[in-house]
């Protein structure tokens, strides 16, 4: 083995004869998904009987065995930090977190560490095969700083592509606890409302009629009406920036604690000040996939964080 790269040997199943090669190698090499394989059969990385085969489109025989020399991870801009997580699921492939309120996703302008993914890097260290070639957790979606609860991310290429893929087509089932201002009439309901970034406040999102936004679908059903509030269970069949946070509100309910979309002022105000409550009340409880590798259906779920409870249990009074 040449330092610095892995070789793995693959070779091409029966019922992937006359396949495309990249799509053969990816069925071979469950931990490389077909885009990185694409992009190391054409820098020469992929050889057959010592001969670089440089061609995707080729056409893969049964019984051929390549040899796949693949680099290791560039190390990810990020470092690793040992922050404590909450692991509510973790295998060679993937790891879901139980993420907790004022945790940072991503490394960003502000935020340039202590985030989820720095935690990651020093939590999966040497089990990062790497995404792209780099090695860092594969981040397929995220939740807000202030929002608790449950977020997957990928520990290899295969893993990431299948996640996202899922992701793309909408077929996470994802489900959000919120405590809301005011108590609904109905017991449930639909927000279908397209949302874009605010033409007023670009660090804010908004319901937009024009044809700019992206199409954004919210189903929720109350759990419990309180005292001026009510505890709602917010289903999401698409995944947008802020979308709880706004589609409640545009309904008149705004999160409780809710900084950016919450109603100013209120009878609660006094409440959160007394418990020191100042997030959106709004907790990531429950999230289902299949899994990218194994095809096994995955279900999570996470119990309402102490902060929210302690919230609920004082509008139930």
């Amino acid at each position: 083995m040449n330092a610095g790269v892995s070789n793995i040997n693959a070779v091409i199943a029966a019922e992937a004869d006359g396949w495309r090669l990249d799509r053969a190698l990816a069925a071979a090499v469950p931990s490389l998904s077909r885009e990185r394989l694409k992009a190391l059969i054409s820098s020469g990385a992929v050889t057959l009987n010592g001969s670089a085969t440089r061609d995707p489109a080729s056409k893969a025989r049964a019984g051929d065995s390549f040899l796949v020399a693949v680099p290791e991870p560039a190390p990810a801009d990020a470092q690793a930090q040992d922050i404590p997580l909450v692991i509510a699921y973790e295998d060679a492939h993937l790891i879901v977190v139980d993420k907790p309120a004022g945790l940072v996703v991503h490394p960003a302008a502000g935020n340039l560490d202590g985030t989820l993914v720095n935690a990651l890097l020093h939590h999966c260290r040497g089990a990062l095969s790497g995404i792209g070639g780099v090695a860092r957790p594969g981040i397929v979606h995220r939740i807000d700083k202030d929002t608790s609860g449950l977020i997957v991310a990928a520990k290899h290429d295969k893993a990431h592509e299948g996640l996202a893929a899922q992701f793309a087509r909408h077929s996470i089932e994802r489900r959000y606890l919120a405590l809301v201002a005011g108590v609904p009439l109905r017991d449930a309901g639909t927000v279908d409302a397209p949302l874009a970034r605010s033409a007023q406040d670009r660090k804010k999102m908004a319901i937009v009629a024009d044809g700019r936004g992206k199409r954004a679908v919210t189903h929720w059903r109350v759990l419990e009406r309180l005292r001026d509030a009510a505890l709602v269970e917010c289903r999401l069949e698409t995944g947008r920036t802020h979308q709880v946070r706004v589609h409640m509100a545009s309904i008149g309910h705004g999160l409780l604690g809710d900084p950016v979309y919450g109603r100013a002022g209120g009878r609660h105000q006094g409440l959160l000040k007394a418990l020191n409550f100042t997030r959106q009340a709004l907790h990531a409880t429950v999230l289902g996939f299949e899994h990218p590798v194994t095809s096994a259906a995955m279900s999570l779920r996470s119990t309402i964080p102490h902060d929210m409870q302690d919230l609920f249990t004082a509008l139930r009074l």
